[in-house]
């Protein structure tokens, strides 16, 4: 009977305890702080001064005090016995279903992953980039190992590909492939010509650009007087003469392969220092021949033309240029065609998705293994300038993510490149399928952006926005050819026929198809391919707001002539 008043007395008491230790508390605390802060460094020593500083104090020691007596009574109440054995059975519950989810979650994705390995290996295919990297070629026939080539990654790279330290490279090395046509001072602008607007180059700003260069320090070389504006950019430009001699005789070399690290851990971060190197060369060579052409020395344009093709694929412009005013004789046109006909766009993609699909499984395993790895591979993603809306999680939230989700992400972006990126181009019959591509970002979006998805979310963008690169390309080279062997039809015949099945196969093996369908290219006041929307624009280009060709809209045109039609 007299069971409820005691127990409600001794609640009581414990209250008036744990009020009493806090009134205690308060004091105390606010006692200490006040002797630490008077003896600190710059402490307060008016009495004036410490108004708001003593009403801070006595808000700390409140909050301290407070903070002190609550962990007391929870300490007491979980170390009862009763308590503990829940706590106990609690926990032991909660770690069972942990592991439960953790072994469920990393069977799941490594059963899905495995699955699919199985299933590319069984058509004879790899996933990892060590099986796709190219092999070994004698060193005396590598054009990447001739001297002049290496400076173009020696600075960072050894000749055996090992990465040399950040601290330990030379920074007085000289990358004596880079030839820029340019110094400190920005350059003309409004001076390129554009083949698909019809439009020839204009050399004055460059010459005027060179001649006000004159007398400062590693200048362009410039005649007392001015000459014409083509030949002042030739002579401006010949201060890379002997650095071309040196590329056109490793040219000769039958075999390149470049040292990169392929040993490296993470294959997004393996270093492609050589590739601006190159283009500033076929920035240069596009310059130096365009200003060739200018001065009717179509031979001398011809030899930087194959020079850049050897390079990169950057010299279509004095191509046209040397069209538009029928400089190039019948050899020449053939000499071009023949470069141009190497070129396969379609064969380029399907290798390098296979390495990409290699790359990527190798990447999210080395991700596995080392998760700290994440900061780094957002900061690599931030500085590509991918636009994606997702993120990597923080490093902390990596290492408690089951190894499973490593393994979704594997198969789910594995399987997204092998149902709709690889396919989208068809190296047998030279095409591009952008409906293939357009299903693959359907998926995409349809898949969300989940744990699952986020390496499919990253990776896929970047490649749905290369491959109607890779078209472009494409179409661009065949069209060139084309029009190549047009011309060559009106040099032997005195017109340009009324069908490109005039041309074939006596001014060219076999005339290109439309890369997009396969049909053939479109032939009337322009030369086009209906581009990427797949559709007839009748030989209508599109471009963006900063004037450049938007090659998601619109014709892929090659005009005939040097004016728009």
């Amino acid at each position: 009977m007299n069971g409820e008043p005691e127990s409600r007395l001794s609640r009581i008491g414990k209250a008036a305890g744990c009020l009493r230790v806090w009134l205690i508390l308060i004091p105390v605390i606010f006692v200490i702080l006040l002797g630490l802060t008077q003896f600190l460094p710059g402490g307060r020593r008016g009495f004036s001064d410490w108004v708001q500083p003593l009403l801070f104090l006595f808000t700390v020691s409140l909050a301290a005090a407070t903070a002190l007596v609550a962990v007391w009574v929870a300490g007491r109440w979980v170390c009862r016995w009763h308590v503990l054995k829940r706590v106990f059975v609690g926990g032991g519950c909660l770690i069972v279903l942990m592991a439960l989810f953790y072994a469920e979650e990393d069977w799941r994705g490594w059963r899905a992953w495995n699955q699919f390995k199985l299933e590319w290996e069984a058509k004879g295919e790899k996933l990892n980039l060590a099986s796709l990297v190219p092999p070994q070629v004698p060193e005396h026939q590598n054009f990447a190992l001739t001297p002049i080539v290496f400076t173009s990654y020696g600075q960072i790279l050894t000749r055996e590909g090992k990465l040399i330290p950040a601290e330990r490279r030379d920074e007085s090395f000289v990358v004596r492939m880079r030839m820029p046509i340019t110094l400190n001072v920005p350059g003309p602008t409004n001076w390129a010509g554009d083949r698909v607007r019809g439009t020839l180059s204009r050399l004055e700003g460059w010459q005027r650009y060179y001649r006000e260069l004159a007398g400062s320090a590693d200048d362009f070389p410039v005649t007392a007087q001015a000459q014409s504006p083509a030949a002042d950019v030739l002579l401006a430009l010949s201060k890379y003469d002997g650095v071309l001699q040196e590329l056109r005789a490793a040219c000769q070399m039958p075999y390149s392969r470049y040292p990169l690290n392929y040993d490296s851990e993470s294959p997004f971060m393996i270093h492609l220092p050589h590739l601006a190197v190159l283009k500033s060369c076929a920035v240069m060579l596009q310059l130096r021949s365009l200003a060739e052409l200018q001065l009717s020395q179509p031979d001398k344009a011809l030899e930087d033309v194959r020079l850049g093709l050897q390079l990169v694929q950057l010299m279509l412009q004095p191509v046209w240029e040397g069209l538009a005013e029928h400089k190039w004789s019948d050899a020449q046109l053939a000499a071009v065609e023949a470069e141009l006909a190497k070129l396969d766009f379609p064969a380029a993609w399907a290798t390098s998705m296979k390495s990409e699909l290699g790359a990527q499984a190798d990447e999210l395993e080395h991700l596995l293994r080392q998760r700290d790895g994440f900061d780094e591979l957002q900061g690599l993603i931030n500085f590509a300038g991918n636009n994606t809306k997702v993120r990597l999680p923080d490093k902390w939230v990596a290492r408690l993510v089951p190894k499973g989700w490593f393994y979704q992400n594997e198969y789910r972006c594995a399987r997204l490149m092998a149902d709709y990126c690889i396919p989208l181009a068809d190296a047998s019959q030279g095409t591009f399928s952008p409906a293939v591509a357009r299903r693959g970002a359907e998926t995409l979006a349809a898949d969300g952006t989940g744990p699952f998805s986020l390496a499919a979310g990253l990776i896929m963008p970047v490649l749905n926005n290369a491959a109607p690169k890779f078209a472009y390309g494409q179409a661009s080279v065949d069209l060139a050819r084309t029009a190549l062997a047009l011309e060559r039809c009106r040099l032997a015949r005195g017109a340009f026929p009324e069908s490109l099945d005039a041309l074939a196969p006596q001014f060219v093996v076999k005339v290109p198809h439309d890369v997009i369908g396969g049909g053939p290219l479109q032939y009337s006041r322009v030369l086009y391919s209906i581009g990427w929307n797949e559709k007839d624009d009748g030989g209508e280009a599109a471009f963006d707001k900063g004037g450049a060709v938007d090659i998601q809209k619109g014709d892929w045109v090659w005009r005939r002539t040097g004016k728009a039609e």
